[in-house]
């Protein structure tokens, strides 16, 4: 059957079209019931005996997710109207509706009701679209009904006042929320419904928590209408709003309008917005403008008093374009930061949040509502009011809470309980607690995935052997090199001495792509996932175990297939010839770098494995001596090793990372490798390869660095990564660690390198800073990153073995991706941090130390230091809480605090003893504190 709908519109150029749009009607559409005698049940996804179908509608989706997503939810229909509504409305939710209809696990059938005959609606003259689509989910449901007959109830869950009258006068079954889930007889779920509010029916035991006499706390958001007004005529400012992580009452929203960022500060100015959200701001008057003089630490504060200081940024939070660090350079003028307030929300971030409640007497004779404040682990969400039937469960406990609305005469947002996690400071709860907060699956993979695998055990076939796309190098002595105990390993070498005097060298990257086909669901949950994630005690695979370390990972010994980059070399690293083939490898050795590094040490050793080190390490010098005259940058980090305990993973031992000769060797031929294959690449497809930058970090970004410098004496030149890179190499003195704290503050003021599509920029933005490379891309670890998946294709497309998938002929998609990727990457960094932060604490809970420290950062309160043995970071105040006045006098110009009439003072880098304790001054909340001896 075939429904026509004409509407006109007017060209470009004036003219006026008509537009005859074909609507296809089928009366072959299946209910999904396998009990139907009618429809063909073999994709029947409800179940055999349900005794109810839900059918749910658009405003119960987008409200209650995490209340359908509990497994108690079941033999839902989600209906295709309520499907593309969701989808317009919330790409997020849609995103997890998707997931519940697709997964075998949940009884969740999607029924195209727009393309049934006997369901699709016509709308009527003067109705509402709104009011067209709540009338398409009245027929659908009454289809249903009919349709199933008596057998089956088919119930109709709204909280629209209107829908539901409207379905009972037309005789269908229809209920709120709260009440189906009142029958169900699961207290517990009650905690997931989120109160309705407006035009919605209203929860029965919903209570007002606010005065009686309501007070306006916060200013009303100004609608999209006259942001978009304000936005053009420069009178508003569009941003995204980043909380300072060690104070929440300071926020930034960095304006591409006026070039700066905009400081916001306290809550009433950041009206109701959340970090991340994007958000319109208007300028402050000048006078009220924040002056950078007043920087100080922030101590932990209680959120009910705003009583707001600035503090020190740490690397992931410092406001680009600004000198905020201190002073406006080593003049010692003071300048003043622009000032502003959230005047409306045009894009939310609000998402699951992990914490705990906020101690509190259990209400008398328990059992019912009560009310509690939820405090997030996270010091820049603010607290969220809760209500919950379990109070007495939930207090000691991690739980995750949702936020849903924000009164403008709320002192906090409102959420509601989603699920718990476990008990507060178990190191397993604590763990996952980091995954959840940065947004990390941890679950795992599908049966639908682990179905893509080859069959296990899998050994090299006479097909792969009889490639002509794949050379037979098991003749060649190739090995690799890696951190103790790898078990994925993607990448080995080879190192053979030619007749000429000349040598090739090999990089074997493992041939990820031989196992994961383009648009399988193997390929899919890679693509999500990203990359592998690294915490301290245990690794989060991108691919399956499987996969990752045994069919994938080039371990000694065993045939395995790989990507090869192989180049001729001079004896002074130049490459005379460069060729690329896939290949059939047999390691002869798998070393961790200290094994390496201890062959190449031992002079007694004169082996063939050890003179291949030996000359791979010759050459990998000159080849970083000729990048770092390019003006590759050698920057530093706080990188944290921890010894764990075999059996409970709790850390022994804590220290800094030691990088080696042997480790230096590996990452030079993996960054030529990486070159490489982006020169290729780019080569043959200029408009779709996967490329990775790192943009030139702007002078306002150094300015911290060049403070810093200045008030030691040291004269940085920042005109290119080669001047900056010569300046660091000078900044050297008596002491030995400080050309590195120096490095560690460089690295801090760098941009992010970021993943892109190259027919997204122009070559000039193609540069990655740091390398000093006009090119660069990621090839070397397909077994723990997407995007080398990525680049294997396009190499493969680009040699001819493999056609490109058609997924690189759309650029939207393609900038899609890349931007997942570089949100797991970012993702991944902070979960591997916090991991470190969360058995760094583990380690000292029980062992107070005492040690030397280094100062950073000066404040006009005390001193952000960093801890040269174990890689810790964190401030030590010279005030005790709540002391004010002038006892310490700060010379920001010189970056030196002094005790007024008296000789102590404490300048940049210097050394002084520290007190490691951990403490916990807030509940749920423990953090290491740092005194001064």
């Amino acid at each position: 059957m075939l429904h026509s709908k004409s509407f006109v519109r007017t060209t470009r150029g004036g003219a006026v079209k008509k537009v005859v749009r074909e609507h296809y009607l089928r009366d072959d559409i299946y209910c999904g019931s396998p009990s139907c005698t009618v429809c063909d049940t073999k994709n029947a996804r409800l179940s055999s005996s349900a005794p109810k179908v839900l059918v749910v509608d658009t405003n119960v989706v987008l409200n209650q997710i995490d209340l359908l997503e509990n497994p108690a939810i079941e033999d839902v229909v989600v209906l295709s109207v309520v499907l593309e509504e969701v989808k317009n409305k919330n790409l997020s939710v849609y995103n997890r509706l998707r997931a519940l209809c697709s997964s075998s696990a949940r009884k969740f059938f999607v029924f195209s009701n727009e393309f049934h005959k006997d369901t699709y609606v016509k709308a009527m003259v003067g109705e509402s679209p709104n009011d067209r689509n709540d009338r398409a989910i009245r027929v659908a449901t009454q289809w249903y009904q009919n349709h199933l007959g008596g057998s089956t109830q088919v119930l109709l869950i709204t909280n629209d006042k209107e829908n539901k009258r409207k379905a009972s006068e037309e005789g269908l079954s229809a209920e709120t929320v709260e009440t189906y889930v009142k029958s169900l007889s699961r207290p517990e779920l009650l905690d997931l419904v989120v109160l309705p509010t407006n035009g919605d029916v209203a929860m029965e035991e919903a209570e007002d928590l606010r005065p009686s006499k309501r007070q306006v706390i916060y200013a009303e958001h100004k609608p999209m209408s006259e942001i978009t007004s304000g936005l053009h005529r420069g009178i508003y400012h569009q941003g995204k709003l980043r909380i300072n992580r060690y104070n929440p009452f300071e926020a930034y929203v960095g304006s591409e309008s006026i070039g700066d960022e905009i400081v916001i500060h306290g809550r009433v100015n950041m009206n109701r917005a959340f970090d991340g959200d994007v958000v319109a701001v208007e300028l402050l008057p000048q006078d009220q403008w924040q002056d950078v003089k007043s920087l100080s630490i922030a101590e932990d504060e209680d959120e009910e008093e705003e009583d707001v200081h600035l503090v020190p940024n740490s690397a992931d939070d410092a406001p680009r374009n600004t000198t905020s660090d201190g002073a406006g350079g080593s003049t010692g003028s003071v300048s003043c930061r622009p000032s502003g307030r959230v005047v409306g929300i045009i894009k939310r971030n609000w998402h699951s949040y992990c914490g705990s409640l906020e101690p509190k007497p259990l209400p008398a004779g328990g059992g019912g509502i009560a009310h509690a404040l939820f405090v997030s682990k996270d010091r820049r969400i603010p607290k969220i009011r809760i209500q919950t039937r379990q109070l007495g469960n939930l207090l000691d406990k991690r739980i995750i809470v949702t936020v849903h609305s924000w009164d403008r005469m709320s002192r906090y947002p409102f959420g509601h309980y989603v699920r718990t996690i476990g008990a507060v400071g178990d190191r397993d709860t604590e763990s996952e607690v980091v995954l959840i907060e940065n947004d990390i699956n941890s679950g795992p993979f599908s049966t639908q995935v682990l179905a893509c695998l080859p069959p296990l055990p899998w050994t090299l076939s006479p097909e792969d052997l009889a490639n002509p796309n794949r050379q037979d190098l098991r003749h060649v002595r190739v090995f690799s090199v890696d951190p103790p105990g790898c078990k994925d390993i993607d990448d080995a070498l080879h190192c053979t001495a030619l007749p000429s005097g000349n040598y090739e060298v090999g990089v074997h990257i493992a041939d990820v792509t031989n196992f994961v086909h383009p648009g399988t669901p193997l390929d899919e949950e890679a693509a999500r996932r990203g990359t592998s994630v690294y915490l301290v005690e245990r690794r989060i695979d991108m691919l399956p175990k499987p996969l990752t370390e045994d069919v994938c990972s080039l371990k000694s010994d065993v045939e395995r297939l790989a990507f090869s980059v192989i180049w001729e070399m001079t004896s002074e690293a130049e490459i005379i010839s460069t060729r690329y083939t896939k290949s059939v490898i047999k390691s002869c050795a798998a070393m961790s770098y200290v094994e390496a590094q201890a062959r190449m040490d031992d002079s007694r050793l004169v082996d063939p494995l050890t003179q291949d080190l030996r000359n791979l390490n010759t050459l990998a010098k000159i080849m970083r001596l000729r990048r770092i005259e390019r003006g590759a940058l050698t920057l530093a980090s706080a990188e944290v090793k921890f010894q764990l305990d075999t059996e409970t993973h709790d850390p022994l031992d804590i220290g800094m990372y030691q990088i080696r000769e042997a480790n230096q060797m590996i990452e030079e031929f993996m960054l030529a490798a990486n070159v490489s294959v982006a020169e290729k690449i780019l080569k043959h497809f200029p408009l779709c390869s996967l490329l990775r930058r790192h943009p030139v970090p702007t002078k306002e970004m150094l300015e911290p660095l060049l403070r810093t410098a200045a008030a030691v004496g040291l004269d940085l030149d920042i005109s290119s990564s080669k001047a900056l890179a010569d300046s660091l190499d000078r900044a050297v003195g008596d002491d030995p660690y400080f050309n590195k704290l120096i490095r560690i503050l460089a690295t801090r003021c760098m941009t992010q390198a970021v993943y892109f599509c190259s027919g997204d920029l122009t070559p000039p933005e193609f540069l990655h800073y740091g390398l000093a490379a006009p090119l660069y891309t990621h090839f070397t670890s397909p077994i723990r990153r997407f995007a080398d998946v990525i680049v294997h294709r396009l190499l493969g497309a680009a040699l001819g073995i493999c056609k490109l998938p058609p997924i690189f002929q759309d650029r939207a998609q393609l900038t899609s991706i890349t931007d997942n990727l570089n949100y797991r990457h970012r993702n991944a960094q902070m979960a591997s941090r916090a991991s470190v932060e969360l058995h760094t604490l583990i380690y000292f809970k029980n062992q107070p130390t005492d040690t030397e420290a280094r100062i950073l950062k000066i404040r006009s309160n005390g001193f952000i230091v960093f801890v040269p043995k174990f890689g810790i970071e964190g401030p030590v105040f010279l005030m005790k809480k709540g002391e004010t006045g002038s006892e310490w006098v700060v010379d920001e110009a010189h970056q030196r605090v002094t005790k007024a009439g008296s000789k102590i003072c404490f300048t940049i880098l210097q050394t002084i003893r520290i007190h490691l304790e951990v403490v916990e001054i807030q509940p749920n909340r423990k953090k290491l504190q740092l005194t001064l001896m």
